[in-house]
């Protein structure tokens, strides 16, 4: 939802922030029902904190009715006796876990949307199919490889921008495969309106782009998540789950003539965001960030200047924040912008998030409020103090 008529130099409270709902079921929604059924009176119950130790099978190769990083995320909470059992019985007993849990209307969108998917991939040609799986020398800048493979908080803020707290900026994708994917989706775009194709669009508030799930990229961008998002995002947003990312929502969106042309005040439905502008000439289409809120405190006003900052599309250059960092697009004034949108999600997270109220260690809001109540505190006790040093001395 955007906000009419607000200066969005800065955001004045209460102005609704709408959330990135994909329109489909959330993988790591259903992981999280999954998780409940430790709790559960059944014949082998999952345990109630993962095995880490435990090496989780690859489900890649199987078609599931639910994302396969879902299911080895999963595993880790399987009872001990089950981990050496077949592959298949660990998937049966996950699945009849995954469905018990899921409501019946869930159960049906869930479904559908693989009957969908598996509709296209079963008729679209892709292409570029070397975009389908992960090639890091061509897919990314030599720098970001560089920082990727050190892997150290030292490596990664070498490359790194930070120009407001939690937003990091950093050179990541080549030039061509920028062109190919590009080209990839204007391929696929094509092949949706000859066959009269109706698509799902990314989000509820995009009208155009692509879901690059839908037509065979989740394995890629499940790789591109796991080996090179999350190693970042332990170290720059572990407190909102950014080491336990384990599903994602992948897409891209255009902006433009006869595109959209801005994206209204919101937050993403993502723990972290990588956002990638791919091209191509364009003018305008500013980010534009008013500071991190908790669901409670989503539509308070920015509390400094340090909340506001405004950010300038680059081609084949990233943006990394939290999913809950306030955001929108201004007018893309001429030219034809499109991004690379990755939502990064973590059910570990968003199970803990259930039983937690003080998120001050990245709501801005939650912090001002902890601030304030240490400084009453303070002051209540000096002057307690004072009180009883005047007492003592009549």
């Amino acid at each position: 939802m955007s906000l009419p008529g607000a200066d969005r130099r800065e955001v004045q409270g209460p102005s609704p922030v709408s959330g990135g709902g994909n329109g489909v079921a959330v993988a790591s929604d259903l992981n999280r029902l999954a998780i409940v059924a430790s709790n559960q009176s059944t014949s082998q119950r999952l345990r109630l904190n993962p095995n880490k130790d435990h090496k989780p099978d690859s489900y890649e190769d199987l078609q599931l009715d639910f994302s396969p990083s879902i299911f080895s995320s999963l595993e880790r909470y399987l009872p001990p006796t089950m981990l050496a059992l077949p592959r298949d019985d660990k998937v049966k007993f996950m699945k009849d876990i995954l469905l018990k849990y899921l409501p019946h209307g869930e159960r049906n969108r869930v479904q559908k949307h693989r009957e969908y998917r598996q509709k296209i991939i079963s008729n679209y040609q892709p292409l570029h199919r070397e975009i389908y799986t992960m090639h890091p020398q061509t897919f990314f800048v030599p720098s970001f490889l560089k920082a990727i493979n050190d892997n150290s908080e030292e490596s990664f803020r070498s490359i790194m921008s930070e120009p407001s707290p939690g937003v990091f900026t950093f050179e990541m994708i080549q030039p061509r495969f920028c062109e190919l994917l590009l080209s990839e989706v204007e391929n696929f775009e094509k092949w949706v309106n000859e066959a009269k194709f109706r698509i799902m669009r990314p989000n509820t508030m995009n009208k155009y782009g692509a879901v690059l799930d839908d037509f065979g990229l989740e394995t890629m961008l499940d790789k591109l998540m796991e080996g090179y998002i999350r190693p970042i995002s332990k170290v720059f947003f572990q407190e909102v789950g950014g080491s336990t990312l384990d599903s994602h929502h992948g897409f891209v969106v255009e902006y433009g003539k006869d595109r959209d042309v801005d994206l209204g005040f919101h937050v993403d439905d993502s723990e972290v965001t990588l956002n990638v502008c791919l091209g191509k000439q364009f003018s305008g289409g500013e980010l534009f960030f008013r500071g991190t809120r908790c669901d409670k405190h989503v539509n308070t006003g920015s509390q400094s200047e340090q909340e506001i900052f405004d950010y300038s599309h680059v081609p084949g250059r990233a943006v990394l924040h939290r999913g809950r960092h306030r955001h929108g697009a201004r007018a893309t004034t001429s030219g034809h912008r499109i991004k690379l949108l990755l939502w990064c999600r973590s059910s570990v997270f968003r199970e803990m998030k259930k039983y937690q109220k003080d998120f001050s260690s990245w709501c801005g809001e939650c912090f001002r409020e902890k601030k304030e109540r240490q400084r009453l505190s303070i002051a209540a006790t000096k002057s307690e103090l004072l009180r009883k040093e005047g007492e003592s001395t009549t």
